[in-house]
């Protein structure tokens, strides 16, 4: 019997009656029955688990249950499914998450495709479980810890090839009571060919349990919290040299593990202990603390690693109260006063923002104001309102204003950049008082001249100025539900076509000036023809005209005889969505070839008015003389014989050539 392709490996305790549902997601997966097998390990369960995953068992011949003594933790059962797996690869799962219907599936066929050691499924929280979300914006078939975010979900609920642990000897680390998962997934991540992430479906769910049974809800003290952060930083620093690449990845357990274990710590109910794991923590944080590393972490970690790195415990203590008034918390430490504010009040000075945490400026401490500078996080926040071209113009109006920063003394200026060249124009913007979510904002009311746009792609952001402190951001991406996605294009009247739209996925506003990407021929049609019933000798010719803008007159029908004369009309549109009926007199004879053009400067946009099988000749009179107009076969556009009837010619073929 071959082998499967995916072991699924869950350590189960207490899971009563989460287990039965998890274990039912795995036998029910697409990827069929035979190609999953399914290692549950009770770890000494004492609810009924056991006798439920015997019954399950019993059932599926590819379930196989171990039944343990309790171990205290998920790694040893995880560790023992592992030395009985036998698939190409192994999914860990816990007893209260379950798969989606696919999962397996998609994962596999990821791995497969891209030769990948790891594979993270899109995860989602059920029960009001908070879950990672930043790693899974697309589809990722191939990549890496450096190159995405995969280094921020650590937990074991992926996809390993079982031949890359194997190779490396990975198992789960028993000496850890917390995080245990965290060593495993990392280096399994750092030795991988490849990473995949499949982002369009919803593969893992994540369950917060009712009795609050989950493993990551339990309370752990300051020395586990320190010896998952020692664990980790040395193993990083193990696998990658000093740099940037090192510092990417110590940023993520300086700012989540280092932080838990600083939070723990002032917790402690005993005053030497706490002294004594703040002077471990600052000998930990000295080989590795970097200034790259520094400029990652927000501004309030900086500030609390430069009070561990020197051992000011007072002042730790003071800080850590100070953030749990204002509402910082994490799953084990709540705030008492959860309706206060998080922000602290900030200070303007020669163009930077400092937040004022505890002991800005202090002269007894001499803390560096890079610790309290948060410049660099303030955000602009903006929203368009109007996005309206026509000839006249592109009109833009809405608000835009630094958050924390008073509104007042505010100035904006619009950047237009030529994508792919350091061509740039920037237009100074009055403004104006408009309505927020915050009540009066800066606002701004501006049209931009499209005539000095020479042909490209002009990305559209706005900067604003406030008290000296500058930022800038694209505009579109937060807008008003009047302001619509839809492409919209249009003819100058020097015969520039001009088109704004939204990219994705943001929905940035920029312009396709010259036709780059969006062309103006689509937006001329020709739906049909036929003759007028009150004019035997007009032709009603229907289309439709989908640019928001063109100059007057310079859409016309036209009728052009093999010797490049013309004849012409104009075509007036009057509905809302550029339909137009047009009547063309067919009065002069010769050969006429029927089109639609759209003409302005010295550009010119034809469309063929198509033959129609169905059109037959018309006839009519003229000085009591016969005449008519008839539909060439064969040609690519409508094109109509028109003259008067020979009689002669006319007589011979009444009577059959006699």
């Amino acid at each position: 019997m071959p082998a499967p392709d995916v072991t699924v490996i869950i350590a189960a305790y207490n899971a009563m009656p989460y287990v039965i549902r998890t274990v039912r997601s795995v036998l029910d997966q697409s990827l069929g029955g035979e190609r999953v097998e399914v290692i549950v390990v009770d770890d000494g369960s004492t609810d009924g688990t056991a006798a439920e995953l015997d019954r399950l068992a019993a059932q599926a011949p590819q379930l196989h249950v171990i039944h343990q003594s309790n171990s205290g933790g998920p790694a040893a059962p995880r560790n023992r499914g592992l030395g009985h797996a036998t698939g190409r690869y192994v999914f860990f799962l816990d007893a209260d998450d379950r798969l989606g219907p696919e999962a397996l599936e998609r994962m596999v066929a990821a791995a497969d495709a891209n030769g990948s050691d790891v594979v993270l499924g899109r995860i989602v929280g059920e029960g009001g479980r908070r879950v990672p979300q930043s790693m899974f914006r697309r589809n990722q078939p191939k990549t890496d810890v450096f190159a995405s975010r995969v280094y921020w979900t650590l937990g074991p609920w992926k996809l390993f090839r079982r031949e890359l642990i194997e190779r490396h000897r990975l198992r789960f680390d028993t000496g850890l009571s917390i995080g245990e998962d965290q060593p495993f997934t990392a280096t399994a991540y750092l030795k991988a060919a490849a990473i995949s992430v499949v982002a369009d479906y919803d593969c893992l769910y994540l369950l917060a349990r009712e009795d609050g049974g989950n493993i990551t809800a339990q309370e752990h003290g300051t020395r586990m919290r320190i010896d998952l952060f020692r664990t980790m930083i040395e193993l990083i620093a193990d696998h990658v040299p000093a740099g940037p690449d090192r510092d990417a990845l110590m940023h993520r357990h300086f700012a989540v593990e280092l932080r838990e274990a600083v939070l723990q710590l002032c917790r402690e109910p005993d005053r030497g202990v706490q002294d004594k794991y703040l002077r471990e923590l600052a000998d930990l944080i000295a080989p590795y603390w970097t200034e790259t590393l520094a400029a990652r972490l927000p501004t309030v970690f900086r500030l609390r690693y430069h009070l561990v790195r020197h051992a000011l415990l007072d002042e730790l203590l003071t800080l850590v109260r100070w953030e749990l008034d204002r509402g910082a918390a994490n799953s084990e430490i709540t705030t008492s006063a959860p309706t206060a504010t998080t922000d602290p009040d900030v200070h303007i000075d020669n163009g930077r923002a400092y937040a004022l945490y505890p002991y800005f400026r202090d002269s007894t401490l001499d803390i560096p104001d890079d610790c309290y500078d948060i410049t660099s996080e303030l955000r602009m926040r903006h929203r368009v309102d109007t996005a309206d071209i026509d000839g006249s113009g592109l009109r833009l109006t809405g608000h835009a204003y630094i958050h924390r920063i008073p509104a007042s003394d505010v100035t904006m200026e619009l950047a237009l950049r030529k994508r792919g060249t350091k061509t740039e124009r920037r237009l100074p913007v009055a403004s104006v008082p408009a309505a927020g979510e915050d009540g009066d904002l800066p606002g701004y009311d501006t049209v931009i001249d499209l005539a000095p746009l020479s042909p490209g792609l002009w990305d559209i952001s706005l900067a604003v100025d406030a008290q000296g402190i500058v930022k800038e951001a694209r505009l579109g991406s937060s807008r008003a539900e009047a302001v619509t996605t839809a492409t919209a294009t249009l003819v100058t009247g020097a015969g520039t076509a001009v088109a704004l739209y939204t990219t994705k996925p943001y929905g940035n506003l920029t312009l396709d000036v010259g036709e780059t990407h969006h062309r103006v021929l689509p937006h001329l049609r020709v739906t049909g023809s036929a003759w007028s019933p009150d004019e035997p000798a007009a032709l009603f010719v229907n289309g439709r005209c989908t640019l928001v803008s063109w100059p007057q007159g310079a859409l016309e029908l036209y009728a052009r005889d093999p010797h490049g004369a013309e004849r012409a009309v104009p075509v007036e549109t009057s509905s809302p969505d550029g339909t137009f009926r047009a009547l063309l007199r067919c009065e002069t004879a010769g050969e006429w070839e029927l089109g639609l053009r759209l003409a302005a400067g010295d550009r010119k946009w034809d469309v063929p008015v198509p033959p129609d099988p169905a059109l037959k000749p018309a006839r009519w009179r003229r000085f009591g003389l016969p005449w008519y107009a008839k539909p060439l076969a064969g040609r690519d556009a409508l094109t109509l014989r028109v003259g008067r009837v020979e009689l002669t010619k006319a007589i011979r073929n009444r009577f059959g050539g006699r």
